[in-house]
């Protein structure tokens, strides 16, 4: 069996015509596909193609689409009233609410009316596609669809193979979603299927750094947008998102894998969320916002008072080299003896490790000893965010003169509490080692898992490519020292990046 995705008579049923069904309907027109809007709601699906060619008519006074190609995907819409009517498509793409039993239940019935070769997709987010075909009588029809919101412009689709999925029927989705103008990446029936799994280490990661107390919020989203170079930071991003969407999905994806530790959500989101304090579309979040604006977060004002002199360990010798150049641009003394002298400050530059680690294992003062995360580069033309961090028992006048040290040249820092593994070094990693682990499941290829996390997420890189760019060794040594220092197995490293750090080779190496 197969479907002819590029021919010009191809038509698919839509049922379900909220944002997501409007969206993949919006496409579909544009490539020049007749569509047929369902939608058990009266008047809904009339609604959904109003609302669809009017957003077109925006485009093209926009100048982004010609008259032309506006009447032309207009007059490809069309509203039927009754399910039976769909029995013309190919394809029959479901948007409908997020209710297993609900999904089953369609499809029986669409089965009843639809020829024998037509294919059953489903944009659900986070149901099993396998459950959904089981209830059909030819299940290896039945396969994921998944789109992202908004439609038209999160220009990403996953193919879901569930268990009996046909190969032909995957086969045309892709093409589907490539004629329609969408990355189309293929993974198995997984929970959370490729982004809403790479996606977990993120947030979850940055709420346990919360919950630890080791900095605020607004500076961990700050070290995230300057220092990582992510669009957003993970606390702006679950106000943007919401956390009665993203809370629920931290959850589902959890109990999913029968608690699996890298994935365990943080008790402070689910107390917000019981709260109320949903984000932008309450008010309120972690931030504020008044006329949908986000609160300003004041910045402290930097010390001025600057070290007489700094030591620099020699543990990471590039790292050392770069601190002591930018200790010397700000004029201050650097001590190149084995040992710091009595009044330096002492510099260290872990990585995984904490501070108070860093201080026994070396034999320095901890009164006088602060860390700068190297990991991301702090030398001349490296970070837009330095990130210190100190002992328990550094002194208020060592933290401040390592602040005014490595202000001086104007970059913005963060003077954080102890924490193995900095704030970016263990959330990088976090994001690396799960998208390693998608990666050994099997679930995507790597190449496809990178290329849904960039689109579907807007990280700087896939997970596979931030892992070659920062050293695979780096990463799995960050993992080795958190999971040695926390003994939590949510750090264990993925055996795919263990072996391929232990051989030297990129993480995007597919075995033969």
């Amino acid at each position: 069996m197969s479907v002819d995705i590029q021919s010009s008579s191809l038509c698919i049923g839509i049922v379900g015509t909220g944002a997501m069904g409007r969206g993949i309907a919006q496409i579909a027109a544009q490539a020049g596909i007749r569509v047929l809007l369902y939608d058990a709601l009266h008047g809904a699906a009339i609604s959904a193609r109003d609302t669809v060619v009017g957003t077109l008519g925006k485009l093209a006074d926009k100048g982004k689409i010609s008259a032309a190609a506006l009447a032309a995907a207009s007059a490809k819409l069309e509203v039927v009233p009754r399910l039976e009517e769909l029995a013309s498509a190919q394809i029959i793409v479901e948007a409908i609410v997020e209710n297993l039993d609900v999904k089953k239940t369609l499809f029986q019935q669409l089965e009843d009316i639809i020829a024998a070769d037509c294919i059953l997709a489903t944009n659900t987010s986070s149901l099993s596609v396998t459950s959904i075909a089981a209830a059909c009588k030819q299940p290896e029809r039945v396969v994921g669809f998944h789109f992202f919101n908004p439609v038209p412009l999160m220009k990403i689709v996953e193919v879901v193979d569930g268990l009996v999925t046909a190969p032909w029927v995957s086969a045309a989705l892709l093409a589907l979603g490539q004629r329609m103008g969408h990355a189309a990446v293929r993974a198995r029936d997984t929970p959370g299927f490729i982004v809403n799994h790479a996606g977990r280490g993120f947030v979850t990661e940055a709420l346990r750094v919360l919950g630890e107390n080791i900095c605020e919020f607004w500076d961990i989203d700050r070290i995230m947008r300057e220092a990582a170079g992510f669009r957003m930071g993970p606390f702006e991003l679950m106000d943007l998102t919401g956390l009665d969407v993203s809370q629920p999905v931290m959850e589902s994806i959890y109990h999913q894998y029968y608690q699996e530790p890298r994935y365990r959500p943080s008790a402070l989101a689910a107390q917000r969320l019981a709260g109320g304090l949903l984000g932008r579309k309450t008010g309120r979040g972690f931030y504020n916002y008044a006329n949908a604006t986000i609160e300003a977060i004041p910045v402290a004002d930097v010390p001025t008072a600057k070290p007489d002199s700094v030591w620099v360990s020699q543990t990471h010798p590039e790292w050392a080299a770069a601190v002591r150049e930018v200790a010397a641009a700000a004029g201050i003394a650097v001590e190149t003896d084995y040992m710091p002298g009595d009044a330096a400050l002492c510099i260290v530059t872990p990585l995984g490790v904490d501070t108070t680690t860093s201080c026994v294992l070396q034999g320095l003062d901890p009164a006088r000893t602060v860390a700068i995360d190297c990991f991301l580069k702090v030398g001349a033309g490296g970070t837009a965010r330095r990130t210190l961090m100190t002992t328990p028992l550094t002194t208020a006048a060592m933290r401040d003169a390592a602040h005014a040290l490595f202000a001086a040249d104007g970059t913005p820092v963060s003077v954080i509490r102890d924490s193995a593994g900095f704030v970016a070094q263990r959330i990088i990693a976090c994001i690396v080692n799960i998208g390693c682990d998608i990666a050994q499941q099997r679930v995507a290829s790597p190449a496809d898992i990178d290329r849904a996390v960039t689109l579907g997420l807007g990280y700087p890189r896939g997970p596979l490519a931030f892992g070659d760019a920062l050293g695979a060794k780096n990463v799995l040594a960050i993992l080795e020292a958190m999971q040695s220092f926390y003994g939590d197995p949510r750090y264990r490293p993925s055996p795919w990046l263990k072996r391929r750090a232990l051989l030297g080779v990129s993480l995007l190496t597919e075995e033969t």
